[in-house]
């Protein structure tokens, strides 16, 4: 283990103790589920500077065989931990703009030593841009957390419960990808196929998450029908993506995981819709 990977694990490790003391501290469930939101949000914005735009790169010395999934877990790392966890705790105990300030002015001070330490390299992105998009990352957690002190309905329901369902669904979809090369994709948006196969990972997720979110929502069937749609959904979308040549799996297990994660998800999905339809618990006396 070297200083990349030491220092990519010590801010994941100070994120998730800072995550846990956040849930001791205030209403665990709008904790997580702000934490889970800024954590969807975070990685559609990722998806489309660094999967599509190549705004930077990371070097977190974990994943040795290929950079480009290295790259991207040191970006889950950012955008499913520290980013998120540092939102949520802004928010969740209501700090005013000199915390946010001075946390803007840390992530801006690590970046510029991640970049000096060479753990980390921009390509067209600026720190200053880091900064300025933070200020509003940070705002959207606040009124996030606000707005789930009571129960959610309509399209705010619809639109939060996929933004905390899709970051479940991406991540469990691409880390077998990252550690074990069950699968990859190759569509040709980009000559390099682990870079091509990041890519297609993130529209497949995105879309899958729509499923889910249909299927929990808007589809008024039975409940293991829509396990069974779900499921055949899922293999359906393998055998024609196979069929066209996109979609390479390695493994035997390949098929069967994916069905199995979403069927996970559909549950996970159910279970935060319910939660989103409920405000917080009442106060003990």
């Amino acid at each position: 283990m070297d200083l990349n990977s030491l220092c990519y694990l010590g801010l994941g490790i100070i994120s998730i103790i800072l995550l846990v003391y956040i849930c001791i501290k205030s209403d665990v469930r709008q904790a997580l589920l702000t934490f889970m939101g800024m954590v969807g949000l975070g990685y559609i914005i990722e998806a489309v500077i660094y999967n599509f735009l190549s705004s930077y790169q990371y070097y977190p010395h974990i994943i040795k065989h290929e950079p480009i999934y290295d790259s991207a877990l040191g970006a889950i790392a950012s955008n499913a931990l520290t980013l998120p966890v540092t939102a949520t705790f802004l928010a969740a105990f209501r700090k005013n703009w000199l915390w946010a300030a001075f946390a803007i002015g840390l992530y801006a001070g690590i970046e510029c030593l991640f970049l000096e330490l060479h753990i980390y390299k921009h390509y067209w992105w600026k720190t200053y841009y880091t900064s300025i998009g933070l200020c509003f990352y940070f705002l959207l957690a606040k009124f996030l957390y606000h707005k789930l002190n009571r129960p959610l309905e309509g399209f705010f329901h619809t639109f939060c419960l996929y933004l905390i369902i899709s970051p479940f669904s991406g991540s469990l979809q691409f880390i077998p990808i990252m550690l074990f090369s069950n699968r990859y994709y190759e569509l040709g948006l980009f000559t390099n196929q682990a870079k091509d196969t990041t890519a297609f990972s993130t529209i497949f997720y995105l879309c899958a998450s729509l499923v889910y979110v249909f299927m929990v929502k808007f589809l008024p069937l039975p409940q293991w029908v829509k396990y069974s749609v779900t499921g055949l959904c899922m293999y359906g979308a393998t055998q024609l993506l196979r069929h066209v040549g996109i979609l390479h799996s390695l493994v035997w297990w390949d098929t069967g995981y994916y069905i199995a994660l979403s069927l996970l998800s559909l549950l996970l999905t159910e279970y935060i819709c319910k939660s989103l339809h409920k405000g917080p618990l009442p106060a003990k006396i």
